[in-house]
């Protein structure tokens, strides 16, 4: 830890190699259940924890099989994510108007309250499972569906849906596109961890700060006029 540098925080390979499997599930469970962990690398976290499940699944138990890692290592972030997320409904449904009449802080941005309400009032219930997928939005999602006390039954079925997908998707794709790249095109993943961060930050965030941008832009035109 002698050579620990701030820009390590974003990088996903620095949480698996110092804490392994269960600093990987406490982060998924922290950026889905605690509002302060929103700043937390999930989504390449996850495609990262794919390429490594094989190491990751050996701290608890040994598997020959590398679907079975893999399978495991899904099912059980998806487990920890939706008892994130259930947390989180639970932190909305309990302090919502305290929320909403707190200063900002380091941590804590309004903002983001606002924008996940915006989020929420567009998709409805599916804002669940599409939240998943954008960094900021899925820390606050499940807070908001709290807030305006969606049916308990209806959001843990948007849950499960959005938890499954998410960790599934993410996790066998690292997996097997490791092996594709290493396999066929001898460019190895782990080697290039830079560029997986990158390409996961731009394709998750790209369409929200895309939207934000000409959202302000059209605004400045329409006071213009």
């Amino acid at each position: 830890m002698h050579d620990f540098s701030w820009g390590q925080l974003v990088n996903p390979e620095f949480y698996i190699k110092l804490g392994g499997i269960y600093l990987v599930l406490f982060i998924i469970f922290a950026e889905t259940g605690l509002f302060a962990g929103f700043f937390l690398p999930g989504d390449s976290l996850l495609f990262l924890s794919g390429i490594y499940s094989k190491e990751l699944i050996q701290e608890i138990v040994f598997i020959k099989s590398d679907f079975l890692n893999v399978l495991l290592l899904s099912s059980l972030v998806s487990i920890v994510g939706i008892i994130g997320n259930e947390v989180g409904y639970w932190f909305g449904k309990k302090s919502g108007p305290y929320l909403y009449n707190r200063k900002d802080t380091i941590i804590f941005k309004k903002r983001y309250l606002f924008q996940a309400k915006d989020f929420y009032d567009k998709h409805g219930g599916g804002a669940i499972i599409l939240a998943r997928f954008l960094p900021i939005l899925r820390t606050f999602a499940p807070i908001i569906a709290g807030i305006v006390q969606m049916n308990k039954g209806k959001y843990f079925l948007y849950n499960i849906i959005g938890s499954i997908a998410w960790s599934f998707l993410l996790i066998f794709s690292g997996h097997y596109l490791y092996k594709i790249f290493l396999n066929n095109l001898d460019f190895d993943l782990k080697k290039h961890i830079e560029i997986i961060v990158l390409i996961m930050v731009l394709v998750t965030t790209g369409p929200v700060l895309f939207k934000l941008f000409f959202k302000k832009k059209e605004g400045e035109n329409d006071n213009s006029i």
